[in-house]
């Protein structure tokens, strides 16, 4: 009982090892993968995904955006926009005194007429921001004599995919090592919580990012979340898009001049202005946002908007900046995960069970991955995700390769059945149905039939020593009922003859009554006959010479021959005594036909008028295995009975 409960445990023991071995190995896989950014499109995809089924979010009231679109154009009649239609804008908004205006449009060079209107209107207002552009290729200027504070640039940087997931709100200017820039979503934001008491500082657990109040911004390195290895000059921060189909309240250029707004819209809030029209090239890419009408684009003057909407909403409204783990929390997430797969693979045996546990955890992974990002966590989903599939698919994997070697372990332990059926069938059984016979016929004296059962005891242990040996050895020899042990590697027709031979010596009752016995076999080729094969055909002859022997009673001749016609081989065994009455088909039968499909031929036995038995085993020889071939054989052979059966129905009329 110990050495079976030792044994279990080896053998869970070495699964467990063998399976944790390749699970391990598919985790570090896929770390290395997400080490190298291979996985870091991925991972970008599903954050894009998980913010785009975030809840609706309500408008930020606290901004207006003034949008210059193709109708504004139109009515203009000009583009750009020119400088007096600028400065009148600006100075309607001011009236309605909002907290501070940002011009979203490039204005280094004058845009007549009206470009000294312009200047004069901006000198007027302490709370206006304008745009430069630091990196380049394409930097230009501000307005000319707008002071430094009242400037941001509007770089915006992409992705390698062409999408837009960060904004820039401070970087040193190329030109001037010493000079450091504000982005014009912060001098927006600063403007608008400078009123409110709350002012810009240096972080306080980053002293290279930004805070403002009690709010620090959370900078973006180069490997934080599905990042790997991305720019991290300046500070950046994930921008978390507001959600929805209508992020921010938009008028037009018609509408400000008409007085088709709301006072309230403008006063103490911050307007953008921008331009809004397909033709002018201010389209951004992203997918955080499910409802978009531009195929996936928004505006610059929008992505500029949400930058600002998510800085002063975290100051004063608490909702979360998007944050990342550091290196080492993300890969031990990975790890364990890792292992949690690893346990399912090794304890779920069933395919289905597994499936469900895979798709159980991968819901729960997504589930608190997406929740964990509404608080403002980005976690690792994708490399996770991966973990999960492929070492699902190494299980089924596993699974079909067990199942395949569980069917052939079958199939050995069927064939290995049949076998020792086989051999004791044609050797003690042969014996004992013999003995049998001599017991029920004639009176055996005591030697007699101990001496008999003594010899069936040899033969019985003499077959039991050659199935093992035959289980621990290659099988390429056979032992026929009468002892002796050929080699299978030998051309079939000669093992014919020595099936033939051996088994025409063995004590039968009927074999004693031959007369004439003939046997010829001719050689053929054996490109396609495998040694299983001919061990089945060997057996075959000596079950039909044993049959004989037992039960052809009266019989005097006997023919056993294997002749060649037409492409064809047939191996045929007749005899002319009365053969078995029973109509039931015998294991012997059955085997014969399940031969005789295997070689593609077919198998006939059928009684002989007055008296005798024919047993036939035809088969097409290599290279005369087609359909039109074996056809016109069959036919042939079916005619041939046929005509025999009616050759005897007329005898017996006679």
């Amino acid at each position: 009982m110990q050495q079976d409960i030792w044994t279990l445990f080896k053998e869970k023991f070495t699964i467990w090892r063998l399976g944790g071995r390749l699970g391990l190995v598919v985790v570090v896989l896929v770390i290395i993968a997400r080490l190298s950014g291979w996985l870091q499109f991925l991972e970008l995809v599903t954050f894009d995904t998980f913010l785009s089924w975030r809840p609706y979010e309500p408008i930020d009231e606290r901004i207006l955006i003034v949008g210059i679109n193709e109708a504004d154009i139109k009515r203009v009649g000009k583009y750009p926009i020119p400088d007096r239609e600028i400065a009148e804008l600006i100075k309607k908004l001011q009236t309605y005194k909002p907290i501070v205006i940002g011009l979203d449009i490039a204005r280094n060079v004058p845009v007549e007429p009206g470009h000294v209107e312009l200047v004069e209107a901006l000198k007027q207002s302490k709370s206006f921001i304008g745009i430069e552009k630091v990196l380049p290729p394409d930097q230009f200027s501000s307005i000319p004599n707008l002071p430094l504070e009242q400037v941001g640039f509007s770089d915006i940087i992409p992705d390698k995919d062409g999408k837009y997931r960060r904004t820039l709100l401070g970087a040193l200017s190329p030109q001037n090592p010493n000079d450091y820039k504000f982005s014009f979503p912060l001098r927006l934001a600063e403007a608008y919580l400078s009123q409110k008491g709350i002012v810009l500082e240096n972080g306080k657990l980053d002293r290279q990012t930004m805070k403002f109040g009690k709010t620090e911004l959370p900078r973006l390195l180069s490997n934080s979340g599905g990042y790997v290895g991305t720019d991290a000059e300046g500070v950046k921060v994930l921008l978390n898009f507001r959600n929805g189909k209508e992020r921010f309240r938009t008028v037009s250029l018609n509408d400000i001049k008409t007085g088709n707004f709301q006072p309230e819209w403008i006063r103490d809030r911050i307007v953008t202005l921008g331009m809004t029209a397909i033709s002018a090239p201010d389209l951004f890419y992203t997918s955080a946002i499910s409802e978009l009408q531009l195929h996936g684009q928004i505006y610059g003057v929008e992505f500029h908007a949400h930058a600002v909407s998510q800085i002063i909403s975290a100051v004063m409204d608490g909702r979360p900046l998007l944050r990342t783990w550091s290196e080492e929390w993300e890969y031990l997430w990975i790890l364990g995960w890792g292992f949690i797969t690893i346990g399912l693979s090794l304890t779920i045996k069933s395919p289905w069970r597994n499936l469900f546990a895979v798709s159980l955890s991968s819901l729960g992974l997504i589930a608190i991955s997406y929740y964990a990002l509404l608080w403002g966590w980005w976690i690792p989903v994708a490399p996770i995700l991966l973990i999960l599939g492929i070492n699902f698919v190494d299980f089924l994997s596993a699974c079909y390769q067990y199942e395949q070697s569980l069917k052939a372990q079958i199939a050995i332990r069927q064939h290995t059945i049949e076998m020792a059926f086989t051999e004791i069938h044609n050797g003690p059984l042969q014996t004992l149905a013999v003995l049998l016979r001599n017991v029920q016929d004639r009176d055996l004296s005591k030697e007699e039939l101990l001496t008999d059962i003594k010899n069936l005891n040899l033969e019985i242990r003499d077959v039991g020593e050659y199935l093992t040996r035959q289980t621990l050895n290659i099988k390429e020899s056979l032992r026929l009922g009468s002892g002796l042990k050929i080699d299978l590697k030998r051309p079939i027709h000669e093992l014919f003859y020595e099936v033939y031979s051996s088994t025409i010596e063995r004590n039968f009752p009927y074999f004693q009554t031959l007369k004439a016995k003939v046997r010829s076999f001719e050689p053929l080729e054996e490109q396609f006959l495998t040694i299983e094969r001919k061990r089945e055909l060997c057996q075959f002859l000596e079950e039909a010479l044993c049959n004989i022997g037992k039960h052809a009673e009266g019989v005097t001749r006997l023919s056993a021959t294997g002749t060649k016609q037409q492409g064809w081989y047939s191996l045929k065994i007749k005899d002319n005594g009365l053969g078995i009455r029973s109509n039931c088909e015998s294991k012997g039968t059955r085997d014969s036909k399940n031969l005789a499909k295997l070689l593609g031929g077919y198998f006939n036995r059928e009684r002989m008028t007055p008296k005798g038995t024919v047993c036939e085993l035809t088969w097409p020889l290599a290279g005369n295995r087609s359909w039109i071939s074996t056809m016109k054989f069959r036919l042939k052979a079916y005619f041939q009975r046929k005509l025999r059966f009616l050759t005897k129905t007329l005898q017996r009329n006679v």
